[in-house]
């Protein structure tokens, strides 16, 4: 097709005087500009001499109706991958100078619809090595959150036996409980006893004391005091309006604290002679009194345990035997005896008053 002209005035230097300080380009009014598509030489100057718009009206056309059927294919895909996709898509297409069709190939539309799909699909529940399920249906939640209940409780039993069997054995051996926590003890049954120990510490007991202390209004030197003594009795005196010696707040105080017993290690258990003999008696309100009984229970529960433990190896009485088989026999009359249980019950009661006591008003 022919190229439009614009109507342009034209400046044409007749005399051709050299003394002009006006440069005065000069082109033939009326000359026709035509395009020689074998030569790129003459396309380029005709382009330079005649100034003509971009694109012809046909290729415009064209243009225009690669565009609607762009925006009809659009309009009937079910899903795109993001809009970010279809942005730069579009834009491909206007600017693509050959104008070729860009059509959604099966294997784009087969993976934007499997990935809409990801939201609609429920996998099966898969088994973990306890045969216990990760994800639980809503109609058997309830009794799926008894089932864990009794398993969780069976674990809980499972790391205080293997604790009982440890304080058994530091009984027996006491370099025992320190090799575990050195590192020296790499077999598989030291490595649960620790593990075992840590759970107790870390998920039993000490959670339990921190809200039990950021609850109340206890001074450091009583929390400290009760920490030391791995003995405690409160006995019920004549009340007295005095200041609180727990918490330094005027109280109604009518209860004695009477703390005793020799300083441990928290880990070795290992006892100190130091100041055997030293007692503190402090006078505290109601409060602070339960709060002291409570917060006791569980702090030196451990050592109390321990203790015990000790206590029936001393009992024992049969000499010249394995340590391996004494741990075993001694361990096996105290399970079918109850004694573990029993104990395990009593870990249970300190734990539910700690998590039941009530803020300090």
């Amino acid at each position: 097709g022919k190229r439009k002209r614009l109507n342009t005035s034209v400046l044409c230097d007749s005399d051709e005087s050299e003394d002009s300080d006006i440069l005065v380009r000069k082109v033939f009014a009326k000359r026709h500009c035509i395009i020689d598509d074998d030569e790129s030489s003459q396309e380029q100057q005709a382009d330079k001499t005649c100034p003509t718009e971009d694109i012809s009206t046909n290729r415009k056309q064209k243009v225009f109706a690669k565009l609607t059927e762009l925006a009809r294919q659009r309009a009937t895909q079910t899903s795109c991958g993001s809009e970010s996709c279809e942005d730069s898509n579009g834009e491909a297409e206007i600017e693509e100078e050959s104008l070729s069709p860009l059509p959604f190939t099966p294997t784009e539309g087969s993976e934007t619809d499997s990935d809409s799909m990801k939201d609609f699909i429920v996998e099966e529940d898969e088994d973990d090595d306890d045969g216990n399920t990760e994800h639980i249906k809503s109609e058997n939640q309830p009794q799926q959150k008894e089932i864990n209940k009794s398993i969780s409780r069976c674990d809980h039993y499972v790391h205080f036996k293997r604790i009982v069997k440890a304080f058994l054995i530091n009984a027996l051996d006491d370099t025992f409980l320190s090799s575990l926590y050195d590192g020296t003890r790499q077999k598989k049954y030291a490595q649960d006893m620790l593990l075992s120990l840590h759970y107790l510490d870390d998920r039993f007991i000490q959670p339990r004391l921190e809200n039990l202390i950021s609850r109340s209004r206890w001074k450091d030197r009583f929390k400290e005091r009760v920490d030391c003594y791995p003995d405690v009795r409160i006995i019920m005196k004549d009340p007295k309006n005095m200041s609180c010696q727990a918490c330094e707040l005027n109280r109604y105080c009518k209860f004695n604290v009477l703390l005793s017993g020799k300083l441990y290690n928290s880990r070795t258990l290992e006892m100190d002679d130091f100041m055997s003999d030293d007692k503190q008696v402090l006078k505290v309100g109601m409060v602070c009194a339960n709060r002291t009984r409570v917060y006791h229970n569980l702090k030196h529960f451990k050592y109390k345990l321990y203790v015990d433990c000790s206590a029936v190896t001393k009992l024992d009485g049969v000499e010249d035997e394995p340590v391996r088989d004494t741990v075993k026999r001694l361990f096996s009359q105290l399970e079918d005896s109850g004694w573990i249980q029993k104990r395990y019950n009593d870990l249970e009661d300190y734990m539910n008053d700690a998590d039941s006591f009530q803020e300090e008003k």
